[in-house]
């Protein structure tokens, strides 16, 4: 009888809280949070889109072979490029006071070869791809784990969890649920579901469509498996269920919830820098360990900081989902316990 009543007193809290958590004024820039990568993702494949089109147009009155391209070394003169390829495209020519530069444009109908010349000598060679699959994985990969976990979901699972207390708190609503013949940890058990529902919905629905349009420009139906698209919506599902009970129990406790949110963002962080043992103590190490495909550093990175950063094995899937739902626990059972001794005092207002 009490876990039955406990049921549909935990159904009647998400009920309520799912209206403000989805349509509340706060909360409106988590959605742009979530849209603005899809829309990235969208410019990305109109821009594949149109760029395929004009080069293959290009193809078609300049057609040259992928073979004939990849013989082309540095040293060559213009002649014996043009004798070999034929008419450019595309010609740029650029005359300095001493000397002269020249860019000719070739193309296959896949990729743009730019040869560069300085005065009639061949000194550089660039290779434009329309878009590799292969390559592009490793991109949204990065993309995945360095940004969209560490900063979107991060600041979105800050917006609505944060608010399902202390927004209350600030409206001078939640004495409502206080004086209600409810345990308080089974509001606290609510308010998380309706915030955990929320926060998937969204951003789950985010990836998944962001995955799509990246798989767009490749044109076949077996890219979005090769995306491992279930994965990246799991570990994203995860992501809200970690960040969500960090940031309901700062809501909850903290009287000002940004001084622990800014220090929970400063360790996650710096999670690349810490020794291999700390590393294990943060959320995005479990979650970067749950991504099909892992993102290395970038290679640009300066080579101070690059000796910084120290490896630390993946924990084993299992392992890792385990251990985000038994953390993810812990802090409810302890949220639910210190919510017994909340009061609400609104007399100094």
């Amino acid at each position: 009888m009490t876990w039955s009543l406990w049921l549909a007193q935990i159904q009647a809290v998400v009920r309520l809280e799912m209206k403000k958590t989805f349509f509340s004024r706060r909360g409106f820039w988590v959605y742009l949070l979530a849209l603005a990568p899809v829309l990235v993702f969208a410019g990305r494949a109109f821009d594949l889109a149109r760029n395929r089109q004009y080069l293959q147009e290009v193809a078609d009155g300049h057609s040259v072979s992928t073979v004939a391209l990849e013989s082309i070394h540095t040293g060559m003169t213009r002649q014996e490029v043009e004798e070999k390829l034929g008419e450019p495209y595309s010609r740029r020519v650029f005359e300095g006071r001493r000397n002269s530069r020249s860019w000719l444009s070739y193309t296959d109908g896949t990729s743009t070869y730019v040869f560069v010349f300085d005065g009639d000598e061949l000194r550089g060679i660039t290779v434009r791809d329309r878009g590799n699959f292969q390559d592009d994985s490793l991109i949204y990969a990065t993309f995945f784990q360095f940004f969209y976990l560490r900063l979107l979901i991060f600041f979105g699972c800050v917006g609505i969890f944060v608010n399902l207390f202390r927004g209350e708190m600030a409206n001078k609503s939640l004495h409502f649920y206080l004086l209600a013949p409810m345990r308080r940890e089974v509001l606290v058990a609510g308010k998380f579901l309706a915030g955990l529902i929320a926060a998937t919905v969204i951003f789950c629905t985010s990836t998944a469509l962001q995955l799509w349009m990246f798989a767009i420009p490749f044109g076949s139906a077996a890219t979005f498996e090769k995306l491992h698209a279930a994965s990246y919506i799991g570990v994203t599902a995860l992501a809200c269920l970690g960040y969500g009970a960090v940031f309901l129990a700062a809501g909850l406790l903290a009287v000002n919830p940004m001084l622990p949110v800014a220090g929970v963002l400063l360790w996650e962080g710096a999670n690349l820098f810490l020794p291999a043992a700390l590393k294990k103590i943060s959320i995005i190490f479990y979650l970067q360990s749950l991504c099909p495909v892992l993102a290395p550093p970038e290679k640009d990175m300066n080579p101070l900081l690059a000796l910084l950063i120290s490896s630390a094995e993946p924990t084993r899937a299992p392992l890792a989902i385990a251990g985000l739902l038994a953390v993810t626990a812990l802090i409810l059972v302890w949220a639910g316990f210190r919510a017994r001794k909340l009061e609400i005092s609104y007399s100094s207002d």
